[in-house]
């Protein structure tokens, strides 16, 4: 089996030397690392040598967007074209723990999980100490969101509900599983919603999700506003995609929470639409 990892980039270079330091941990190396640079021209020089192989992708933006959704397919296709055969996605801020890499493939060579969307536990960490994370302590430093299932250690459970906690920071799945899907759906650009709609998606397919007690991750601290109002055009035109396809809203605590601060409004037919309020003087 070769197994890659890939990884989507745009700043955080910090936290990219983290996530590349946990690799160089971890209990089984991954044969490939792609990243996948968009719009970010100096990801290379963040990047210190490994004993396995990396490639790096440079994708721009798109009519002025990150195209998250389009890094990930082209980080797919890369590996895939390389010869891998199961693909690890883990976002730039997360951290694998020393048996994320093996807990992943062995349920991704499982005959009962070998076709199943393959989904680790993920734990957001406080900020940092002054001198950084250390690999050996983070696993102290909190607990597993408590949203998403927990299975007993060395276990795997397999569900066909709970869809909607699909998060594309760390998963998994066989290039079998990839092309049963397909890939994220260009058409949502910047950032919310690509995730949503593809385990939407996956569920539509037939595939089993499947929660893989030991493939740890740890989520690197960054600020974050609550609501994402610097993202709040992706997140209503991407909201608006998926609702023309599947009939419903996502990611409705934040577009509430637009609507709440004023910059967005509920139209009498259901729809949100950005309030573009006048520049002051």
């Amino acid at each position: 089996m070769t197994l890659a990892v890939v990884t989507i980039v745009h700043g955080r270079h910090e936290h990219l030397a983290m996530q590349q330091a946990g690799l160089l941990a971890s209990v089984r190396a991954p044969d490939l690392h792609v990243v996948v640079a968009m719009d970010d021209p100096e990801v290379e020089g963040c990047l210190g040598p490994v004993p396995y192989v990396r490639r790096v992708v440079h994708v721009p933006r798109q009519d002025d967007h990150l195209p998250l959704a389009r890094a990930r397919n082209i980080g797919a296709q890369t590996a895939l074209a390389a010869g891998a055969t199961i693909l690890v996605f883990l976002d730039v801020d997360c951290i694998p723990a020393p048996g994320l890499l093996s807990a992943y493939e062995a349920a991704a060579m499982h005959p009962a999980t070998s076709r199943d969307l393959l989904c680790g536990p993920v734990t957001y960490l406080p900020p940092p100490p002054a001198d950084g994370y250390d690999l050996a302590t983070i696993a102290s430093l909190g607990e597993p969101h408590a949203a998403r299932p927990l299975p007993p250690a060395g276990t795997v459970e397999r569900t066909r509900d709970g869809y909607e906690l699909f998060w594309s920071l760390s998963f998994a799945l066989s290039g079998e599983t990839w092309f049963d899907i397909g890939g994220f759906d260009e058409v949502y650009l910047g950032y919310g919603g690509e995730d949503t709609d593809y385990a939407r998606r996956a569920h539509a397919a037939g595939t089993v999700l499947a929660w893989v007690r030991d493939a740890a991750a740890f989520h690197q601290f960054h600020p974050v506003s609550a609501p994402p109002v610097e993202h709040v055009d992706d997140i209503v035109r991407n909201a608006e995609i998926f609702h023309d396809r599947w009939g419903d809203w996502p990611m409705t605590g934040w577009l509430s929470a637009f609507e709440e601060h004023g910059l967005v409004r509920r139209a009498d037919d259901g729809t949100y639409r950005r309030i573009d309020h006048p520049a002051r003087g």
